[in-house]
């Protein structure tokens, strides 16, 4: 997409997305070593009663559905961040997972008229609909200067 087809309000879904619990495995092996992703034994016997993904596994999920979704093909080129993450229900595997983005805000920067400001809200679900991943993420995008009249 285009920035000019972000507006306030507009929601863009993606999905679904079937996490696999090799998939959890490999990522919680390499970057969230921690027992209830890592250990099924032991992650039956704790708190989820099952092993769970890494909160940033789902948020890696959440960006590859975005960006097949929006980003692609556009000018985004960078984020400074996100105002807030939660990750409110574990996802297990074997989980579906969608998304729905919703645009809150899109502008030209005031001060740098070629630099356009998203911010927009992802929300992941699974299939049940219990909502897995709630952020609010600000994406720039290379926007062409605007003309003098």
């Amino acid at each position: 997409m285009k920035f000019a087809e972000f507006h306030p309000g507009r929601v863009i879904e993606a999905g679904p997305y079937l996490l696999t619990e090799e998939e959890l495995l490999q990522f919680a092996r390499a970057y969230d070593p921690q027992w209830f992703h890592t250990d099924a034994e032991a992650a039956a016997e704790g708190p989820f009663g099952g092993l769970i993904a890494s909160g940033w596994h789902t948020c890696g999920i959440a960006m590859r559905l975005v960006t097949e979704a929006a980003l692609k093909g556009s000018e985004s080129f960078a984020s400074p961040g996100l105002q807030y993450v939660k990750w409110p229900n574990p996802v297990r595997p074997g989980d579906s997972l969608r998304l729905q983005a919703e645009v809150v805000e899109a502008r030209r920067s005031d001060k740098r008229p070629t630099l356009g400001i998203l911010r927009w809200r992802w929300r992941l679900y699974n299939q049940r609909d219990l909502l897995v991943l709630d952020l609010e993420a600000t994406s720039l995008f290379k926007l062409p200067a605007l003309l003098s009249v």
